[in-house]
């Protein structure tokens, strides 16, 4: 039998994201989440991880950035495919190099509007408020060297009203992400593996 696709997911914070994609793949036939990869002693995708009993790894900006991006440990678990759920890193050209089309992200907006650095959380439920917009949603996209440019796999959108608040906006994307996530990271496995 052909071994299962390895999954690495990459978060910074709560990983409510995390949770749904582990959930979603327990017991699946072709795909296993092989690793957490968090760079914030601490975060909640930590306990997390350990509740699932998925191995953490640590990672730290200068051996990330300027060191070889943590490839040797990504080939210790024989990483196949990278989840970005909430990592804040910009992730380092070597890693895309290694992973061409096998890096996935979700962003809270409709891009490219409100993509970018510094763009992420409420930063960017902040400016499509203030913006007044009528609409926002997520785009889940693949990585490359850019903020939030790769190509889009998949947009949702949810109408925001004018009683929204960046909060209850981003309740809304919440919700989106957690049904739209898992079951699109599937689809771009099957389309790659």
């Amino acid at each position: 039998m052909k071994k299962k696709v390895q999954i690495a997911i990459f978060a910074s914070g709560a990983g409510s994201n995390a949770q749904k994609i582990i959930e979603y793949f327990k017991g699946h036939k072709k795909v296993i989440v092989a690793l957490i990869v968090c760079n914030k002693p601490g975060a909640g995708v930590l306990n997390i991880a350990t509740n699932n009993n998925i191995p953490i790894l640590l990672i730290e900006k200068e051996k990330f950035f300027r060191g070889n991006a943590y490839l040797d440990d990504l080939k210790q678990y024989s990483i196949d495919f990278i989840v970005l759920a909430g990592f804040l890193w910009k992730i380092p050209s070597l890693l895309i190099g290694t992973y061409p089309n096998k890096i996935i992200n979700i962003h809270p907006a409709l891009l490219p509007q409100y993509g970018g650095k510094g763009m992420y959380g409420h930063f960017v439920h902040d400016a499509v408020i203030a913006a007044k917009e009528k609409e926002s949603g997520i785009t889940i996209h693949l990585v490359d060297e850019l903020y939030d440019h790769g190509s889009a796999v998949f947009q949702v959108k949810c109408a925001v009203e004018e009683t929204d608040t960046p909060d209850t906006l981003a309740q809304k994307i919440h919700l989106l992400e957690h049904a739209h996530f898992p079951a699109q990271i599937e689809k771009v496995i099957n389309n790659t593996f």
